[in-house]
């Protein structure tokens, strides 16, 4: 039986809404100089061109999450630095909503945070609350309508939720929706948390219960902020796969409860930006509600214990972000440490795939005495053009972006650390580049181990079958990237690396050992050797 047609109203606000129109907007088209090698600060995430580069060689994460409340501030343009900081979360699409006293407002669009909004754009955005996303599609494709915050009409005014994660539940949940006869108009899983959030309230919940309950319609991995005309809610799941902090404008930390300036973003860095003083990570399964009466914390679902995406640690988050009390570089540089421990070399020079791998390529270096060096000079400033490249160019397309430094690598034994290897794609050419530069000897280590399974909590990594590790053996890898040796770091040393709880981290990607339950059509889509073992599994539970 159907149920009563409670929020048929409720269409999508418009994909751009503001007091007055705002300029038009233009975006060049991608070329193969938009191709990305090292880390996620440098992914370009539009519409790739399939036919003149791989896909990026690493993980992608899917969104960067931010948002305020600071009456008498540029919410506005405080939110747009913030994303700034979290451009590496996601390049396809960034928007802001804000709210004050006349409603709410709303800019968002394909492309860069820098290329979508302009200091008119950001004027126009007025307000005391501001909520912002810089996307990378999981759920959902790369298109305008899908673009975030998703804007949901309400009988207690607008709301604007931000979501870093992906549901494993979202084909129920949408089954759910359009039963109860919602207008869904994006293929996102983040505007069917902020439908149920709606479908709450407008049976009669405030906005704290509204969220709870839409929360524990949810199940997978999500960290939220949603603007309200009231205040701003943010929270975590159960298990805290993705991450949120909570900071404060400002050098001074208030005492709990009281009326300040709050700030919540996916990473410390985008506190950093805005003179922001960090407060303390959002927990597992924690519900907090910001309003001009201060804050206050609850637990929407009881917490399970935390595990926190290791991958946040190894690669995705910002180096200078703070985690666990201390910077990721510091963590990444005791990968290395350990890595050296595990897998030593006897070569001349110790170099990183960069910017991804230095940490651990110096923590390599510390340990074992051998001298660190840069053998690959990145080109910084390639990004977006109109002018395509030759035949020839394409063929050695690696070098529009990493150039070999021939007279550091000539006639030495070199080994050289990277992050991860998804796909092998990359640093084939990678390591071709080394030994024509005239490398003798080109050893790898890899400062993860090796990546078995596909992620459902929102990271898009390819099905099983396209992972490197879960289809070859380590010879195999070593073979196919034309390395003299190649060596994983343990998954026992990763987690000890951390000096936490080793129970505390999702590394389903490295174990197949998911915390939270995948629906089985969910997960024969992207499972497809798991009746194998995987071969290049080293030690892993």
């Amino acid at each position: 039986m159907r149920q009563p047609n409670v929020l048929r109203s409720l269409a999508p606000l418009p994909i751009a809404f503001l007091s007055h129109p705002a300029p038009p907007m233009t975006f060049p088209s991608k070329s193969f100089l938009d191709e990305s090698y090292d880390s996620p600060q440098d992914h370009v995430a539009d519409t790739r061109s399939e036919s003149l580069l791989e896909h990026p060689d690493k993980p992608e994460e899917a969104c960067g999450i931010f948002g305020l409340y600071a009456p008498d501030e540029e919410v506005a343009r405080l939110a747009y630095f913030g994303l700034f900081a979290l451009q590496h979360r996601g390049q396809e699409s960034a928007g802001i909503a804000t709210f004050n006293a006349s409603g709410s407002h709303c800019y968002k669009h394909m492309g860069l945070v820098s290329q979508v909004f302009d200091d008119q754009i950001l004027q126009d955005l007025s307000g005391h609350i501001a909520v912002g996303h810089t996307r990378y599609s999981t759920t959902g494709s790369s298109h305008v309508c899908n673009a975030q915050p998703a804007m949901v009409p309400t009988r207690l005014g607008d709301l604007a939720l931000a979501h870093n994660g992906n549901l494993v539940n979202a084909a129920d949940l949408r089954e759910e929706l359009l039963d109860r006869h919602h207008d869904l108009v994006t293929t996102t899983d983040s505007e069917m948390i902020a439908f149920a959030l709606a479908e709450a309230v407008n049976d009669g919940a405030d906005w704290v219960s509204a969220a709870e309950q839409a929360f524990n319609r949810c199940y997978g991995a999500f960290s939220l902020v949603i603007g309200t005309p009231n205040g701003i809610l943010g929270a975590r799941d159960q298990q805290g796969i993705r991450p949120l902090v909570l900071g404060v404008l400002g050098p001074d930390i208030p005492e709990v409860g009281q009326p300040a300036h709050y700030v919540l973003a996916s990473e410390t860095c985008a506190l950093d930006i805005i003179g922001a003083t960090y407060v303390r990570d959002i927990e597992p399964g924690e519900l907090v509600w910001i309003t001009p009466e201060g804050i206050i914390s609850r637990q929407w679902a009881e917490a399970t214990q935390r595990k926190l995406c290791v991958f946040e640690m190894i690669y995705f988050s910002r180096p200078d972000s703070i985690v666990n009390g201390e910077s990721l570089y510091s963590y990444r540089r005791r990968l290395g440490h350990q890595l050296a421990k595990e897998a030593p070399a006897d070569v001349d020079l110790i170099m990183a795939v960069p910017d991804s791998g230095v940490p651990a390529a110096i923590g390599f270096s510390q340990q074992s005495q051998i001298p660190y060096a840069e053998g690959l000079i990145k080109n910084r400033y390639v990004g977006r053009t109109f002018i395509q490249p030759t035949q020839s160019m394409r063929e050695v397309g690696i070098r529009m972006k990493l150039n070999p430094l021939k007279d550091v690598l000539e006639g030495k034994r070199i080994l050289i650390v990277d992050d991860s290897i998804v796909r092998g794609t990359t640093s084939r050419k990678i390591v071709q580049a080394l030994r024509d530069a005239g490398a003798t000897e080109v050893h790898m280590r890899i400062s993860s181990p090796p990546v078995t399974h596909p992620c459902f909590y929102g990271i898009d990594t390819d099905n099983q079958d396209q992972l490197i590790a879960a289809t070859k053996t380590l010879d195999e890898i070593a073979d196919q990237i034309n390395v003299d040796s190649l060596a994983y770091l343990s998954w026992e040393g990763m987690l000890a690396a951390t000096n936490q709880e080793p129970g505390s981290f999702c590394s389903a990607c490295f174990t197949g050992n998911y915390p939270v339950e995948i629906p089985e059509p969910f997960k024969r889509a992207k499972l497809k050797f798991e009746a194998k073992e995987p071969v290049a599994t080293l030690g892993v539970p």
